[in-house]
């Protein structure tokens, strides 16, 4: 797991070791610091604008070149999925089909870090790491506009993991339409808390109401860009967040004591379940973090509470 307040990092996926044939790419995880739904799409999907911004907290792959044309996938922890319905699964069999290569193979070990239907963008991680990762073994030769078409086909996320030099970004579209936000000169801090259970996308949104006027990101994305944590606290939002929390009310029970330990500010990330906290610096998100770990009351079901950091480029 990467270490808490670690040096800031690139979030692009990036092989971080290298060999013939073989590539060990870092999938980093994402929050989002404003999501509000535009509307409704004829295709049954959601319009919607986020400012996504990628953390250090990430997933792994070890991918390396076969002889034959077999895509086999294993994962830690082995529970997981290894078949078409895994996202890095999917993403494999979608560039061979692209490239109209289908007789490539590759052995890919997935270990998962970050938590699943945690709002967290995991999934889509992993498979825009596939795809870079798989493009430079297997040679094709894809630019990055030809693989953030592919990704489009993954899902919705998955672009912004493909966004080079990508710490921030301006999400609209599905998710998939991608410009660049421009970052502050240093990376926020924040303290994520990831409860023990998990919230799917589609149950959250069938809860949702299109809001006649929807609410402007452009304060919050003033306050990132001026690296003000206070400001960024006050203006943070997600329009997913009251959905959540009448689906799973241990989230809201979450959120509400974290945003009582004394942060810049709390919300939930994308559909949930995690929620995180905005600090002034790195030694506030320890105090706010042990805070809410020495808080927890006897009923209330242990999280995973880790400090992190979002990228500068």
């Amino acid at each position: 797991m990467t270490r808490p307040g670690a040096t800031a990092r690139r979030a692009d996926p990036l092989a971080v070791h290298s060999g013939p044939g073989a590539r060990v790419v870092a999938a980093p995880a994402k929050l989002n610091l404003f999501l509000e739904i535009i509307a409704k799409r004829p295709d049954g999907y959601h319009d919607l604008e986020s400012l996504m911004v990628a953390i250090d907290l990430f997933d792994t792959l070890e991918i390396q070149t076969r002889t034959d044309s077999t895509l086999a996938l294993t994962c830690d922890p082995p529970s997981l999925s290894t078949g078409p319905d895994n996202l890095v699964y999917k993403a494999a069999v979608a560039l061979r089909a692209r490239a109209g290569r289908t007789q490539l193979g590759a052995t890919i070990h997935l270990t998962k870090r970050v938590p699943m239907q945690a709002g967290l963008g995991g999934g889509s991680s992993d498979a825009a790491a596939a795809l870079v990762g798989l493009n430079e073994i297997w040679k094709l030769g894809l630019t990055r506009e030809e693989l953030v078409a592919i990704a489009a086909t993954i899902g919705s996320d998955v672009a912004f993991f493909l966004t080079p030099d990508m710490s921030a970004a301006w999400c609209t579209g599905r998710g998939e339409v991608v410009a660049p936000e421009e970052p502050p000169a240093r990376g926020f801090h924040f303290v994520l808390v990831c409860p023990p259970v998990g919230l799917g996308t589609a149950g959250v949104y069938k809860r949702l109401t299109v809001p006649p006027e929807p609410n402007s990101g452009a304060a919050l994305r003033a306050a990132f860009r001026a690296g003000d944590p206070a400001a960024l606290g006050r203006e943070l939002f997600n329009r997913l967040e009251g959905p959540a929390l009448e689906l799973e009310p241990l989230v809201g029970r979450v959120r509400h004591r974290l945003a009582a330990c004394g942060p810049c500010g709390a919300l939930m990330s994308g559909s949930g379940s995690a929620v995180f906290a905005v600090c002034r610096d790195r030694a506030h998100a320890v105090h706010v973090a042990n805070e809410f770990a020495r808080a927890r009351p006897a009923d209330e079901p242990e999280s995973r509470v880790l400090v992190v950091r979002s990228f500068t480029p």
